[in-house]
């Protein structure tokens, strides 16, 4: 049937090898084509700038990386709280580490330090450290991201730093192993137990985070590490779970749906946890 029949009275002669929509189509078509031609990766530099800082211990001016916050596209975390953004993982450029004396520490803590804290770094950490001149580095790697943070993990233990500092260290490394996991090969039995074994080291450190918030939670105020008490209930039901310890993810949960200060985003993913929580126990 020849749709634009009747066309004829109008001085229009109508054809039967007339189509409405393959034109318009290969027109979308090379436009789409166009667009993903367009479209390129920022290389990870292009979100990183470098931020000059002073050492508290050695008194060593030194540049260190930082993320340009208004360059990065936040994505949806990870259900224990792990932050996402497109391009770029940012975990790898929250710590700040000295290249002359060893001094390092999450970016939030570098400047707080005590005189009494400096001594101990000086005499344990700073009088064996063999320095090295990072500033040439445009990103760091995985593998020299987990690096610093075990750096800045021996600092805190070093300066008797609190728990909660030690576990969102722990933590953190956690989150990078996962990181590095998710962007490891699997092509070949080599690759799949280098990845398997990149996972093993997340366990540890995950378990060490968790064993160290509980122990901080039990004598240290709130805010913990920039977070409420709402988000640390949170994050420890969820490793909890992540354990296998329902009952206790369970009482940490009805605390999250009761606090008044917890947001409604919290309460909706406090909710979906406890729905897994449920559908394991039915098991």
């Amino acid at each position: 049937m020849n749709i634009f029949s009747g066309l004829e009275k109008f001085g229009l002669k109508s054809t039967d090898s007339v189509s409405l929509f393959d034109d318009e189509q290969k027109d979308d078509a090379k436009k789409a084509d166009g667009k993903q031609a367009e479209e390129k990766i920022p290389a990870e530099e292009e979100f990183l700038l470098d931020k000059t800082v002073r050492c508290k211990v050695c008194d060593q001016v030194f540049k260190t990386k930082v993320v340009k916050n208004g360059r990065v596209k936040r994505l949806e975390p990870d259900k224990d709280l792990r932050p996402r953004f497109q391009y770029i993982d940012t975990l790898k450029y929250d710590i700040t580490s000295c290249p002359s004396c060893g001094y390092t520490a999450m970016n939030r803590y570098f400047d707080q330090l005590m005189p009494a804290q400096e001594k101990l770094i000086r005499e344990q950490i700073a009088s064996k450290f063999q320095g090295k001149n990072e500033d040439q580095k445009s990103f760091y790697t995985y593998d020299e991201a987990i690096d610093r943070y075990k750096l800045s993990l021996m600092n805190t233990v070093v300066k008797k730093g609190k728990d909660s500092e030690k576990a969102y260290t722990c933590l953190k490394i956690a989150w990078l192993l996962r990181g590095k996991a998710e962007t490891m090969p699997l092509g070949t039995p080599e690759e799949k137990a280098a990845r398997e074994e990149c996972q093993k080291e997340e366990e540890v450190f995950y378990q060490q985070a968790y064993e160290g918030f509980v122990k901080a939670v039990s004598k240290e105020m709130f805010p913990m590490c920039g977070m409420e008490q709402s988000t640390v209930d949170y994050l420890l039901a969820y490793m909890a779970y992540h354990f296998g310890k329902y009952d206790v993810a369970s009482k940490l949960l009805a605390s999250v749906m009761a606090s008044p200060s917890a947001s409604r985003r919290m309460k909706d993913m406090g909710l979906e946890l406890k729905n897994e929580i449920i559908a394991e126990l039915r098991k």
